[in-house]
């Protein structure tokens, strides 16, 4: 299954300390490069987090981002219960004392030891990190394979392209090398001293040779179905492409080198334009 590199996912996930949240997008890069942030409590889980995203993803500059938003109401803080209390009846001693005396919930709540922040589990937290990230995972592969559907079908079409233009080729090429013979034997019947007939014998040969393409075409014709049975593959096949687009620019600039009629000439500039289509989209896949 062909992937693109470009995607981008996110989700969120509701725990005891807040509501956690997981992005994690992508471009084209080379390797596989991922930039990671995290709040303060995941900050153990980040090699545990790029192995996870490591086996999921070959290539591509990543970044993925974690956050920690406390829940609706406030931050994650409890009221120490038995601290109010001790407060309450240190209040009601002093008012013997101080009749006037007012205490201001907000005084109160500013009291040490009053509000607490809850303690986090780590481990829960952390689980509850991974199992959201294998969610975001899954929808983020989903869509760089919805992607990279696309990038093979676009790429599918080019080369079925390249395989018609080799074939409209091969079958110019008996005339062409008819009447590459005919110019040949006008211009020695023009000499003022003829050649020997097994002269001109081998001279014919061995400029039809250096005209004959049968073997670059040959050449492309494997190299179309390397890249069709390339595109079946479910492992990451980028890199294998792009080497392949190589010995596909071989052929093509050989082919125009031996070209002798407008119509191959014409059939190379074709072809490289179709291979440089080709290239750019192969520049998206993973």
């Amino acid at each position: 299954m062909i992937r693109s590199m470009t995607a981008f996912a996110a989700g969120e996930r509701a725990t005891e300390w807040g509501v956690l949240g997981c992005e994690l997008r992508a471009v084209n890069h080379r390797f596989l490069e991922l930039g990671v942030r995290l709040p303060e409590e995941l900050r153990a889980l980040e090699p545990a987090l790029r192995e996870r995203v490591g086996a999921r993803v070959a290539r591509g500059k990543l970044d993925l981002v974690l956050r920690l938003r406390p829940a609706e109401g406030g931050e994650a803080l409890q009221l120490d219960a038995r601290r109010v209390a001790q407060l309450s009846e240190l209040a009601l001693d002093l008012r013997a004392s101080f009749p006037s005396l007012r205490v201001e919930l907000t005084e109160l709540l500013q009291f040490p030891g009053v509000l607490q922040a809850r303690d986090v589990d780590p481990e829960a937290l952390q689980a509850a990190a991974l199992a959201l990230l294998d969610e975001v995972l899954d929808a983020f592969v989903a869509a760089r394979e919805r992607e990279g559907a696309k990038l093979a079908a676009g790429i599918a079409e080019r080369v079925d392209g390249i395989a018609r233009i080799a074939a409209e080729v091969r079958a110019l090429m008996p005339a062409i090398r008819a009447g590459q013979r005919q110019k040949l034997q006008a211009r020695v019947a023009e000499l003022a001293q003829p050649l020997e007939p097994g002269r001109l014998e081998q001279e014919l040969v061995l400029w039809l040779q250096k005209l004959d393409v049968e073997e670059e075409l040959d050449r492309l014709d494997s190299h179309v179905a390397e890249l069709r049975r390339v595109l079946q593959r479910r492992e990451p096949v980028g890199r294998r492409l792009d080497f392949l687009l190589q010995e596909f620019n071989r052929e093509a600039n050989t082919l125009g080198s031996k070209s002798v009629d407008t119509r191959t000439s014409q059939a190379a500039v074709e072809l490289k334009v179709l291979i440089d289509q080709v290239r750019e989209q192969i520049q998206n896949i993973e």
